[in-house]
């Protein structure tokens, strides 16, 4: 064993989240070091936002394309799928950390590889690949943030079986002929949409009744309007009770809790995730393996005076840009408590607090039609007691939205707190829908009055013309 010199901040995971952490505290003066134990960039660069989102590009390009009278029938024919897996392959670097490591290095932070685990307060033990052990002690934090894998459910014969799970989707080499998903949320709706396109017949297994059921009802609606419109088969009120498969190769059959049988070539479950903790020495400081970190709104581990948890680990928010959020609140919090600050600013709004997560959170899906929310849907409003009015919009009535496709088809929703007069939670549901979400984003956390938000004028003729219709729909 090795006793390594100590640093002022200790970074477990170097996935978005980590790295953002360890840049705001060596930023603010600070020695950090940082660990990893598979690829410097994380889930988010190699087998999630980047790879699903370079699947997706060409799949959304084309579908916004053939709604374009005159250039219909210059993207008629399928999809290079070579090209579009050549593409992938390079926003991954083909899989190589060598520019992320170079990042990390270059900001002053110390790079450790292996696997890294608590071993009791502020002190990091790190077993690297050649088997020995290195032990890093914090003078003043340590962050957790090793996100979370994906979860497969125990089903018979599902282990048999070689599932997909996100990370295969993401990465697989071959299209296959059929492919089940078992899950309709972000990963199962997005990647439904892109191997229907790329040439599999899609197999959509839902629980409940409409894909992205944590988002307003009319957005799984369009989706599933439209996977079904490309040929993808949508199966309501249907989960997998086991699963066969001989060998782990050929043809793989779901079995239904309702007895039927559904045969595919591949099947890929997305059907949520579990924290990346199982295997980080909790026990080591009264925690419990395997569990989400519980944290305050400083990013700090509940009962803990040094450790902090950052990102999908803590549960708050599940998604790259809130986690990198986390970490610029995370690192200005450690820097300040470092440097003796008396008294951080952690009102509502505060630098030193991540109030995002609560209040406006910001999510795309990036399915045809695009998906784009921020804040609270109205179901989330009236379950927090709040007083409110929904506003809705077909957003395919503007100027903007017939311009940019023949036959837009999309919806607009506000959520408006009566007694604040503010926003608290806006979606919109359309093609080109994420690039409008940022303007909803400041209206939400900047707490914009109503009567403010009049004076802001779209553009015309653009498809944010939908905003001017959804306030004159409120002011009647």
């Amino acid at each position: 064993m090795t006793e390594a010199m100590e640093y002022d901040v200790v970074v477990v995971g170097a996935g978005p989240v980590g790295e953002n952490v360890a840049d705001r505290a060596r930023a603010a003066g600070l020695s950090a070091a940082i660990v990893e134990s598979e690829l410097v960039g994380g889930e988010c660069s190699y087998w999630a936002c980047m790879p699903s989102k370079a699947l997706l590009r060409p799949v959304i390009a084309r579908a916004d394309a053939r709604r374009v009278p005159g250039l219909r029938s210059a993207v008629e024919g399928p999809l290079d799928v070579p090209a579009v897996f050549a593409n992938r392959d390079d926003f991954t670097s083909h899989w190589k950390d060598d520019g992320q490591v170079a990042w990390v290095e270059g900001t002053g932070t110390a790079l450790y590889r292996g696997r890294g685990r608590l071993a009791g307060p502020k002190r990091v033990s790190v077993t690297t690949p050649e088997g020995e052990e290195v032990v890093l002690t914090a003078r003043h934090a340590v962050a957790v943030c090793t996100g979370t894998r994906a979860l497969v459910p125990d089903l018979p014969g599902a282990a048999r079986a070689k599932p997909w799970a996100s990370r295969e989707a993401t990465s697989a080499q071959h299209v296959p002929g059929r492919l089940v998903i078992v899950g309709a949320g972000v990963v199962g709706s997005e990647m439904a949409t892109a191997y229907q396109a790329l040439g599999s017949q899609v197999t959509l297994l839902i629980r409940g009744t409409r894909p992205l059921p944590g988002m307003e009802p009319f957005a799984g609606e369009l989706v599933a309007d439209a996977l079904t419109e490309a040929g993808a088969v949508i199966r309501t009120n249907s989960a997998a009770a086991a699963i066969e498969r001989d060998g782990g190769e050929g043809p793989v059959t779901v079995v239904l809790e309702s007895g039927e049988r559904v045969e595919a070539d591949e099947i890929l479950f997305a059907t949520g995730r579990a924290p990346s903790s199982d295997d980080l020495g909790l026990e080591t400081v009264g925690l419990t393996p395997g569990s989400w970190l519980d944290v305050d709104d400083t990013l700090r581990v509940d009962g803990f005076d040094w450790l902090y948890a950052v990102g999908d680990i803590n549960h708050r928010a599940l998604l790259t840009h809130q986690g990198k959020y986390q970490a610029r609140v995370a690192g200005a919090v450690i820097a300040a408590r470092a440097q003796g600050v008396p008294l951080l600013e952690t009102d509502r709004w505060g630098m030193h607090v991540a109030t995002a997560d609560r209040s406006a959170m910001t999510q795309v899906v990036f399915t045809d039609p695009e998906i784009g929310s921020v804040g609270l849907t109205l179901a989330q409003a009236e379950q927090a007691g709040l007083r409110v009015r929904a506003v809705d919009q077909d957003m395919g009535a503007v100027a903007g939205a017939a311009l940019y496709a023949a036959g837009y088809t999309g919806r607009a929703r506000m959520i408006v707190d009566l007694d604040r007069e503010v926003l608290v939670g806006v979606t919109f549901a359309g093609p080109g829908a994420g690039e409008m979400l940022h303007s909803a984003s400041i209206a939400v956390a900047g707490e914009v009055p109503m009567d403010r938000l009049w004076h802001a004028v779209p553009a015309y003729p653009t498809i944010s013309e939908v905003w001017l219709r959804l306030l004159e729909a409120y002011r009647g």
